[in-house]
């Protein structure tokens, strides 16, 4: 079965964020460039989402040049580069269409953010009937406050409650070193 592996908002935008300093991942190039060249090697796809707000005014906004893949990812010029505007990176894009034309049916999912756009992209991405791969240590997140309390989720936390409601229900939960032999 011919596989994806979709690299979701590894962009400049979050790291002009004041909450980058506290990123669960620092290393998240590195570990993403891992899975990059084992696809590569492999044959399978990398498929690259940008995430994009239009006259938006913050870090999202493509008018102020922070929406472009950090420093170090570099793909090919066969490789699909998809910028989406919702959360998921199907909705908004043509995504299901490329890995449908490509015969993908499993996909593997790694980027920023762990619970927000990787996470629902991994729902998203199940509920259309490809087999999920979850790969924890190449996403990254920031601590999240409560909207109402204030009470903050720390990172760990989060990344925790992701693995949880995605394992058995929507991905296989993995990690590189799994993933690539190493």
């Amino acid at each position: 079965m011919k596989r994806a592996l979709i690299v979701i908002d590894v962009q400049e935008s979050f790291r002009r964020r004041p909450d980058w300093a506290e990123v669960s991942n620092p290393e998240i190039v590195g570990k993403v460039n891992q899975l990059v060249d084992m696809s590569r090697d492999a044959g399978d796809l990398v498929v690259w989402v940008l995430h994009s707000e239009p006259g938006s005014g913050d870090v999202f906004d493509p008018a102020l040049g922070h929406v472009r893949l950090i420093d170090g990812l570099k793909p090919l010029d066969d490789e699909p580069i998809l910028t989406k505007t919702s959360h998921n990176a199907f909705t908004t894009t043509n995504l299901q269409q490329t890995l449908t034309m490509h015969g993908v049916r499993e996909l593997l999912v790694s980027g920023i953010k762990t619970e927000q756009c990787c996470e629902t992209t991994t729902r998203v991405g199940s509920d259309l009937g490809f087999g999920m791969t979850f790969v924890t240590d190449a996403t990254a997140t920031t601590p999240l406050p409560h909207w109402r309390t204030g009470k903050v989720l720390g990172v760990e936390e989060i990344i925790e409650r992701t693995e949880y409601v995605l394992a058995g229900r929507f991905a296989r939960i993995s990690d590189v070193a799994t993933l690539t032999g190493s």
